[in-house]
């Protein structure tokens, strides 16, 4: 029964095999399905969103977004296997929406679920006590709201769920893990003019995941994925038929740089005591890497292009750049997406640098609908 328990616990915290070098370790949290993009259009550009067109998603990536829709109203739902190569029964599952009460201001809502699949418990003789499937999910509103013509800003309150065992004992008394947490996001819109032609300049920070920390039980407690993000981006209308979208970003978990332990585990060799609240936490994971170089590693990039036809076709790109010594995901991504008269429809592929890789051929598939599409 340990041994799935185990299991669980390392597919949830996310803790990988990667290289390292001085010792150093990779960021693990609890709930990292936070942090996963949701949706097709986004999958599509390389995970980024703080400062691209606002759409239905925004919540996600920038809530902030939501007072420069063009449409009134949307909703979304958005499905993607996950980890399929590993399990044929994971998925994450996302149903967004926003309405704009007036040109300022919008209030947003969205739910994330993380169905992780089956889990076979056994007891210590290797014989089945019974299967459960581990599920989580967040619960997300917001509300954005323009500060100025061309900048706005959000907060979002966030409730989350982690239920790992379903209660089954695991060697001490464990239960479903709750947390809450906000996000803060601003958004920068200024429309300006390159060789005679329409363009607009974006700039989007989001920090996303303050809160709590999440308890599965007496000793397991860890921190929920704190996440800052932030880019630039570029709109260029190139005539009235044809748009260019090109976008860049970083982000950084702001969450404690793990310690390295001598052999016996109860001495830090490197690092600090990763025991602290989530407001020290946040604080110290900007410093306190071993050194510079380590902090740098912890920092992640994404970049990401969308060529859009007469609003009705899209095509995207992106890549996506981790550290090898932080996790190493290094991928390509490529997408596309068509509009009709009631609804969009996207699809994402994401291509691995590297073979081998757990998620490769990751599938995203995002349905939309808008409502009122024109505001004016």
């Amino acid at each position: 029964m340990r041994k799935y328990f185990l299991l669980v616990t390392l597919v949830i915290l996310g803790i990988s095999l990667s290289a390292q070098t001085y010792d150093e370790l990779k960021i693990t949290t609890g709930v990292p399905f936070l942090t996963i993009t949701p949706d097709a259009r986004g999958g599509g550009m390389g995970d980024i969103g703080a400062a691209t067109t606002a759409d239905i998603s925004s919540i996600f990536y920038n809530a902030a977004k939501y007072s420069f829709a063009e449409k009134k109203s949307g909703l979304q739902l958005s499905y993607s296997p996950w980890l399929h190569k590993i399990a044929s029964d994971m998925s994450i599952n996302y149903l967004s929406g926003y309405f704009k009460i007036d040109e300022n201001q919008a209030f947003a809502a969205s739910l994330k679920y993380f169905a992780i699949g089956e889990i076979q418990f056994t007891n210590e003789l290797g014989e089945n006590i019974t299967a459960f499937k581990p599920n989580e999910f967040a619960l997300t509103t917001a509300y954005s709201m323009k500060l100025t013509e061309t900048f706005s800003g959000a907060v979002a309150l966030k409730f989350i769920y982690s239920n790992l065992t379903g209660g089954i004992s695991t060697g001490g008394t464990t239960h479903p893990g709750i947390a809450v947490a906000g996000d803060l996001s601003f958004y920068l819109n200024q429309p300006m003019t390159i060789k005679n032609n329409d363009a607009e300049f974006r700039w989007g920070i989001n920090l996303s995941n303050l809160g709590t920390k999440i308890s599965y039980g007496t000793y397991i407690r860890p921190f929920i994925p704190a996440n800052f993000r932030t880019g630039v981006g570029l709109r260029y209308f190139i005539d009235e038929y044809n748009t260019l979208e090109f976008g860049v970003e970083i982000s950084k978990l702001m969450v404690p740089t793990p310690p390295t332990y001598n052999d016996a585990g109860d001495s830090i060799l490197n690092g600090s005591d990763p025991d602290i609240n989530t407001t020290e936490g946040i604080i110290r994971s900007f410093y306190d890497g071993q050194n510079f170089e380590e902090e740098l590693h912890e920092i992640m990039f994404g970049f990401g292009a969308e060529y859009t036809y007469n609003n009705t076709v899209f095509i995207r790109t992106g890549l996506f750049y981790e550290s090898p010594y932080k996790g190493g995901r290094r991928y390509v991504t490529t997408g596309v997406g068509f509009e009709f008269n009631v609804f969009n429809i996207d699809f994402s592929y994401l291509i691995p640098i590297y073979s081998h890789s757990p998620l490769e051929a990751t599938l995203r598939f995002t349905l939309a609908f808008y409502f009122d599409r024109n505001l004016n």
